[in-house]
């Protein structure tokens, strides 16, 4: 019999392809063949998140519950990025745990598993070349990091303590993966890094210098790929090419994710966030003047350290010019091994509490007001996910969420949709071509 391995993924779409990564080779090298039931498994996983509070709580929460559910011989492995900055640590609060593997070190499982209270975290371990093996979870779509790490040094940010320095995947490495891919069935490839349009600032070797635009003409290049998504491009990288290039091919899908975090300069440069709020206004303005269907969504820090009334109404005017199809909107808090967690400017926890509401009460009404321009619309759906409420879902090109009544035989299709009913997070619509 098979060896059975559960893995639970916290956080973002790196983590989903990292998890992916965990999952090939162990299949490969191990002979472990997925379950959905924890209780079955011998080997459990948790890959983590750390950019918030709220995923390291619940990583303990988890453990809990694995530790109650395992066979009595089974493995608990904690990978990610609270993997990465608890290190240890992890072991001394949870004494069950087996392993601890970071988020730059996701090559290293295979070898980890056998190694009792092992701790693998360098954060300057480089991977960059490793050619991991295939798997998705599913056929249709295909995740794809572009790059590893962060050179930034947001106040905030936990992710470069984490995943260490940025350094560039090869394109033929990507190009490759890209090209399988759409082999194996993908109409649609999602490129990941922490910040993509920095993408061939440093590689690890002797590489050929591509940048993040030349490196879209390549990918769209492949035959029988038809969509290509990305996130998340930094607002200070979005050059002239790259809006052009993002503008005029059509293989790009026309949803860009601009992380604004905070709509006042001043509180931009306590952030370290390299832009002020007129170049953000400026770039967002060039988008919409090139692509008018474009879908912008971005993240937002309320009451972030020393955030005045007069700076929270700098994200609001943002907001209303900008009018983002999608926010992802949370109040500060404080991470650890970051410069903004020795601040002592903090803003007071029920003010930061209206201020959130605001903000998202403010976008709720814009969403609204968009959403009901969509009916009646007739849009193109890739269709990815069948439901067991007899629809299927699927995005259009600029990222609205799109649902109907149909079977699995349009999964990894595009087809023509007219939209019948509208909401804040999700259209209905009928098939008619």
């Amino acid at each position: 019999m098979s060896k059975k391995l559960f893995i639970e993924t916290l956080g973002c779409a790196m983590n989903v392809r990292d998890s992916e990564h965990m999952i090939a080779e162990l299949n490969a090298r191990e002979g472990y063949e997925l379950t959905t039931d924890a209780r079955e498994a011998d080997l459990i996983l948790i890959n983590t998140c750390s950019v918030r509070e709220k995923p390291v709580h619940k990583l303990f929460s988890e453990l809990g519950v694995f530790k109650r559910l395992k066979k009595a011989d089974a493995k608990i492995g904690v990978c990610g990025c609270t993997a990465s900055h608890l290190g240890k640590e992890i072991i001394k609060r949870a004494p069950y745990v087996n392993f601890v593997l970071g988020a730059r070190n996701v090559s290293k499982i295979g070898d980890i598993i056998h190694k009792d209270k092992a701790v693998e975290v360098e954060i300057d371990y480089d991977e960059s070349q490793f050619a991991f093996k295939d798997f998705r979870a599913t056929a249709y779509k295909a995740y794809i990091n572009i790059s590893i790490g962060c050179d930034k040094q947001c106040t905030f940010c936990i992710v470069p303590k984490t995943r260490g320095d940025e350094i560039s995947i090869p394109v033929d490495l990507i190009v490759g993966e890209a090209r399988r891919a759409v082999e194996n069935g993908a109409k649609e490839v999602f490129l990941l890094g922490q910040n993509v349009n920095n993408y061939g600032r440093r590689f690890s070797g002797e590489q050929e210098k591509v940048n993040f635009s030349e490196l879209l003409r390549r990918v769209s290049g492949i035959e029988g790929l038809e969509r290509i998504r990305f996130t998340s491009p930094h607002p200070l990288h979005m050059d002239d090419e790259f809006i052009e290039e993002f503008a005029r091919n059509p293989k790009i899908c026309k949803s860009m994710h601009m992380p604004l975090q905070s709509g006042s300069t001043e509180i931009l440069k306590a952030m370290k966030r390299g832009y002020s709020k007129e170049w953000f206004l400026n770039r967002a303005a060039k988008l919409r003047e090139m692509v008018p269907n474009v879908s912008i969504s971005t993240d937002i820090i309320v009451a972030f350290p020393g955030e005045s009334d007069e700076d929270f109404a700098q994200t609001m005017e943002v907001l209303s010019a900008v009018r983002f199809e999608q926010v992802f909107s949370f109040k500060y808090s404080p991470r650890p091994h970051t410069e903004a967690e020795a601040f002592t400017n903090a803003v007071d926890s029920e003010v930061a509490s209206s201020r959130l509401h605001t903000l998202q009460a403010h976008h709720d009404s814009i969403l609204d007001e968009i959403s009901l321009t969509n009916k009646g619309n007739i849009v193109e759906v890739y269709f990815e996910e069948l439901r067991n409420d007899g629809y299927i879902a699927g995005r259009t090109d600029n990222n609205i969420g799109v649902k109907v009544k149909g079977s699995e035989e349009w999964l990894g299709k595009i087809a023509r949709v007219k939209i019948t009913e509208v909401s804040r997070t999700v259209q209905y619509g009928e098939i008619i071509a």
